[in-house]
């Protein structure tokens, strides 16, 4: 098998391995993809993302989870996604791409060899649904927000397991977040389904955080805080309708390498 060159990036925390697309890639069975994100038999990440050409836009994102399995939107992973492109010379720093929920415009601030900071357009959200201490939300993948008033003891991989595989999210399930807001700030946790873990940020997750917390102060950015980083949200609400979504925060480069072997089948991992 010819080497597999790939790329480490990572949003506020929330990382990936990202493939070129544009050059030829062996067809990965979800065990071979849920092997390169072990923290312990692989690269280790959260999700895998490759980019590939596309007439539409600058490139096609195609976003895996840890599972192996593909995913709905990234948020974080769509940041990244856009810096990893023009680390390969592909689009410029105002540019497009094509998701699994669409087209997502993004900017490029600034990029450097530390950190770059990247803000990128989400979808419009015109439905959701109030529950007891929060709301449900589609982002470009399905959220469960809810406030909490002690955040730091919250057994978030407990608790959100119990959440995501419950018959009231059944079959998909759900990513869970806990939020807890006071003088000091916003904060977030989240639990993400197909990585089945606590992540240390969330892009989409954060995003519908911002649409709850706006449903009960009116402002138009919100700034929540994560394990991983600082990110910020502006958004336009009319009645139930939110529209102008700009997800924005730091993307960092990691490292590069190859993968010299793909183990073709795996035991249960």
């Amino acid at each position: 098998m010819e080497k597999i060159q790939f790329w480490k990036l990572h949003g506020s925390g929330n990382d990936f391995v990202c493939l070129n697309g544009s050059l030829p890639l062996p067809d990965l069975s979800p065990k071979q993809i849920a092997w390169i994100c072990h923290r312990r038999l692989g690269v280790g990440a959260d999700g895998l993302i490759v980019i590939k050409p596309t007439e539409n836009a600058a490139f096609r994102m195609v976003y895996y989870n840890a599972d192996g399995y593909e995913g709905s939107m990234c948020g974080n992973g769509g940041r990244a996604a856009a810096v990893f492109a023009r680390m390969l010379g592909i689009g410029e720093n105002r540019n497009s791409f094509m998701a699994y929920d669409g087209i997502h415009h993004y900017i490029i601030h600034r990029q450097d060899d530390e950190e770059s900071d990247v803000e990128l357009t989400m979808n419009d959200v015109h439905q959701f649904k109030m529950v007891d201490r929060g709301l449900v939300v589609n982002t470009g993948s399905p959220h469960l927000v809810l406030f909490t008033n002690n955040l730091s003891s919250v057994d978030v991989i407990g608790q959100g397991r119990n959440i995501r595989y419950s018959d009231r999210f059944a079959p998909g399930g759900i990513n869970v977040n806990f939020l807890e807001s006071n003088e000091k700030g916003n904060f977030l946790r989240t639990y993400e389904r197909g990585v089945e873990d606590e992540t240390l940020s969330c892009g989409t997750g954060v995003t519908a955080a911002a649409i709850a917390l706006n449903l009960k102060n009116n402002h138009e950015r919100q700034i929540i805080r994560t394990k991983g980083g600082i990110l910020s949200v502006d958004l336009h609400r009319e009645k139930d309708h939110f529209t102008g979504i700009r997800l924005r925060g730091p993307v960092s480069f990691v490292f590069s390498g190859t993968l010299d072997r793909i183990i073709p089948e795996l035991r249960d991992i």
